[in-house]
C-alpha cells in the first residue's frame, strides 16, 4: 500500500512481471547498443575486447540485485531519488533525483538520433544530413512523448512487442551467422583472440593516471549498453507486488540480456573477415550479416534495431515522466504545482511528460540543429550520468545495510556481501575508466548540468531550509493496526 509512504494510489497497476522485465530490457536494448558501439571498441580494443562484456554483465547484474533489494523496501516511484532521500537525507536525495533527471533529458536524445543518423540513411540509401537528421529525431522524440502521456496501457503494450520482437531476432541471427558461417567456412576463431590493429605489447595494461589501457577500454560496450535496467522500478507503483516482481525483472534482464549480447557478439566477431578493415565501418555490424547472411536479412536487422531503438526512447520518456512527477509530487521540482498532476482521462502525469519532450526538443535544438559536434560531446556525458547513480546507490545500501526497512519480498541474504563487493569493484573500475582527456568534455557537460541544478537547490534550501526538504512519513503500519485493536476493545468495553 503507497499509503505506508505518505501518498496516496493516483495511477493504476498495470504492470506485471513480463511488462516489468519489457521495461527493464527495452531500455537496455542490446540491438541498439552493440549496434552503435561495436565499431568503437574495434578501434580501442581490438575484437578481443568483446569478453569485456562478460565482465560488465556480471558486475551489473550485482547493481540490478542491489537495486532490487532497495525497491523491495522502498517500492515508490522515483527509485534512487526516494531510497537516499528516506536512507540518507532529502538533500543527498534530491542530488541523485537531478542527476536521473540530467541522464533521462539527454539520453533519449541520444538514442532516438541514432534513427536518423547512422540507420535509415543505410536502411534507405540516402545521405543523412544536418536538417533530416534533425527533424527526423524530433518527430521520434514526440510520437513517443505522445504514446507515454496518452495511455500507459498503450506505452506497455508497444514496449512488449517491441522487446520480444527483438529478443527473437537477435536469437534468430545469431544462430544464423553460426549455422552458415560453418557451413560457407567463414567462421573464424582466431578472431576472437585477435587484438586487430591494437599492438599486443601493453595490452592487458590498466594504462596511466591520465588515460586507461586498451583492454580497459573495451568495457565501454558494456557500460554503454547496459544500463537503464532500473526503470523497472521508476513505475514501483504502477506495478502489481513491486517488492517481488520488479527485483527479480532487473536481475533477469540484465542476465539474460547479457548472455544474448556476449553469443551474438562471439558470432558477429567469428565470422567478421578482415577485422582491421571492418574497424573501419561505420556499421561494422550491419556489414558482417550483409556479408554472410545477405542483404535481405542485413534490412531486416535494420528494421528490427529501429524497432529497438523507439522502445528504448519510449521507455526512456517513460521513465522520466515518472521520476519528475515524483519528484515535483514532493515539491521538489521546479513548477512542480503543475508537474505533480495526474491527468484524470489519461491516467497518467501528463504535465509531466510534455515537460521532458520540451527539455528533449530544446536538447536537440540547441545542440544538433546548430552544431553536431557538440550534441554528441553532451551525448558522450550521458554515459557518465548512470554510472554515478548507481554508484551513488550501493554506497547508500553499503552504508546502511544494518539499518534498513523490512523487505517486503526480496532480499540479498547470505549473498549480501558478495554481491556488495562484486558491485563495488565494477563501478570503481568502471568510473576510472573516464579519466582519460577523450572525456573531458563529457566530465565538463555533466559538472554544468550539476551547476544548473545547484541553484535550484540553493533556493529550496534558503526558501524553506533543511526542514522543508523532509519527506513524507512512512506510516508504522503495526502501530496503525494496533491503534485500530485497541479503539475496538474500548467501545466493547
Amino acid at each position: 500500500d503507497i499509503a505506508e509512504f505518505g501518498y496516496k494510489q493516483e495511477m493504476k497497476r498495470e504492470y506485471g512481471w513480463y511488462a516489468s522485465f519489457a521495461l527493464a530490457f527495452g531500455f537496455v536494448s542490446i540491438a541498439t547498443g552493440l549496434f552503435t558501439t561495436y565499431g568503437s571498441v574495434l578501434n580501442s580494443s581490438g575484437p578481443m575486447g568483446i569478453w569485456t562484456w562478460a565482465i560488465a554483465t556480471l558486475g551489473q547484474v550485482a547493481v540490478a540485485l542491489v537495486f532490487g533489494a532497495l525497491v523491495a523496501r522502498i517500492p515508490v516511484s522515483g527509485y534512487s531519488y526516494q531510497w537516499v532521500s528516506r536512507l540518507a537525507n532529502p538533500t543527498l536525495g534530491w542530488i541523485m533525483g537531478w542527476i536521473s533527471f540530467m541522464f533521462l533529458g539527454v539520453v533519449v536524445v541520444a538514442v532516438d538520433i541514432t534513427i536518423a543518423s547512422t540507420i535509415l540513411p543505410v536502411l534507405f540509401e540516402y545521405e543523412g544530413n544536418t536538417m533530416n537528421i534533425y527533424v527526423i529525431t524530433a518527430i521520434v522524440v514526440l510520437l513517443q512523448a505522445i504514446m507515454v502521456a496518452w495511455s500507459t496501457k498503450v506505452t506497455q503494450k508497444t514496449n512488449n512487442v517491441a522487446v520480444t520482437i527483438q529478443v527473437i531476432g537477435m536469437i534468430a541471427i545469431t544462430i544464423l551467422l553460426f549455422v552458415v558461417g560453418w557451413f560457407t567456412g567463414k567462421l573464424d576463431w582466431a578472431n576472437l583472440f585477435s587484438t586487430g590493429a591494437i599492438p599486443a605489447e601493453g595490452y592487458f595494461s590498466l594504462g596511466t593516471l591520465t588515460e586507461a589501457g586498451p583492454w580497459a577500454m573495451g568495457f565501454l560496450i558494456g557500460a554503454f549498453t547496459i544500463v537503464g535496467f532500473e526503470s523497472a522500478a521508476n513505475l514501483s507503483e504502477e506495478t502489481r507486488d513491486p517488492a517481488r516482481t520488479i527485483p527479480k525483472a532487473m536481475w533477469q534482464a540484465v542476465l539474460s540480456l547479457g548472455v544474448m549480447g556476449m553469443l551474438f557478439l562471439i558470432a558477429v566477431t567469428a565470422t567478421g573477415g578482415d577485422m582491421i578493415a571492418l574497424a573501419q565501418s561505420p556499421t561494422p555490424i550491419a556489414d558482417v550479416i550483409n556479408a554472410v547472411l545477405g542483404g535481405v536479412v542485413g534490412k531486416i536487422l535494420l528494421v528490427m534495431v529501429v524497432i529497438s531503438i523507439f522502445s528504448c526512447g519510449l521507455t526512456i520518456s517513460l521513465s522520466g515522466a515518472r521520476l519528475v512527477w515524483a519528484m515535483s509530487r514532493d515539491k521538489r521540482f521546479p513548477g512542480w504545482q503543475v508537474l505533480s498532476k495526474v491527468n484524470p482521462k489519461t491516467g497518467t502525469p501528463l504535465n509531466a511528460m510534455m515537460f521532458m519532450l520540451v527539455i528533449g526538443q530544446l536538447i536537440l535544438a540547441i545542440f544538433g540543429f546548430y552544431s553536431a559536434d557538440a550534441l554528441f560531446s553532451l551525448f558522450s556525458a550521458a554515459t557518465l550520468l548512470p554510472a554515478l547513480i548507481y554508484a551513488g546507490t550501493v554506497l547508500l545500501y553499503i552504508v546502511k545495510r544494518k539499518s534498513l526497512p523490512p523487505t517486503k519480498g526480496f532480499d540479498l541474504g547470505k549473498w549480501e556481501v558478495p554481491v556488495l563487493v562484486v558491485s563495488a569493484v565494477w563501478l570503481l573500475f568502471e568510473l576510472a575508466i573516464f579519466r582519460g582527456e577523450s572525456f573531458r568534455e563529457s566530465w565538463l557537460y555533466v559538472l554544468v548540468l550539476l551547476a544548473v541544478g545547484g541553484v535550484y537547490l540553493a533556493y529550496l534550501l534558503i526558501r524553506h531550509g533543511k526542514e522543508g526538504l523532509t519527506m513524507p512519513d512512512l506510516e508504522d503500519i503495526d502501530k496503525v493496526l494496533d491503534a485500530d485493536a485497541e479503539a475496538v476493545e474500548g467501545k466493547l468495553s
